[in-house]
């Protein structure tokens, strides 16, 4: 991909075609109610999984608040056996807002799909990326659980 996907909505439709409903204009949208997204790397302090649609849309207006990204690139798309579960690799660059510091991380998520919906987003992603750059933490627990 040599264009940058501006949304992280627009990088999952083209990330996970078929398999997602390409209609949906947002993440949210894209997700079952009862979605589960862990978090591997969490730090301690940090939230390790968020449990429902509605969790998981307090946890990313959280995130929000906290970072900008302008730009997803390098996005490399890997299927597996199982027709459900995508691999995804991709770099998000943007600014962390509290401290007007750039923010540049690399992903790998692992993204099982059902009926058009993501059910499970497995997002591994380096905390210490964003602790470095930021004066506060978003992903601090707020809500969402840690088990």
């Amino acid at each position: 991909m040599t264009d940058p996907f501006q949304s992280f909505s627009a990088m999952l439709r083209y990330a996970l075609a078929d398999r997602v409903d390409q209609n949906a204009p947002t993440y949210i949208d894209m997700v079952a109610d009862d979605v589960v997204m862990e978090f591997p790397y969490a730090l301690p302090d940090m939230v390790k999984r968020v449990d429902g649609k509605e969790a998981l849309r307090a946890y990313l207006k959280n995130v929000g608040d906290m970072i900008t990204i302008d730009a997803l690139d390098n996005v490399a798309v890997l299927r597996t056996e199982d027709p459900d579960v995508t691999i995804v690799e991709f770099e998000g660059v943007g600014t962390v807002k509290a401290s007007g510091k750039p923010y540049e991380q690399r992903y790998i998520s692992v993204i099982r799909t059902r009926q058009g919906k993501i059910v499970h987003y497995k997002d591994y992603w380096n905390p210490v990326a964003l602790m470095t750059t930021a004066e506060a933490n978003p992903a601090k627990k707020n809500g969402a659980s840690n088990g």
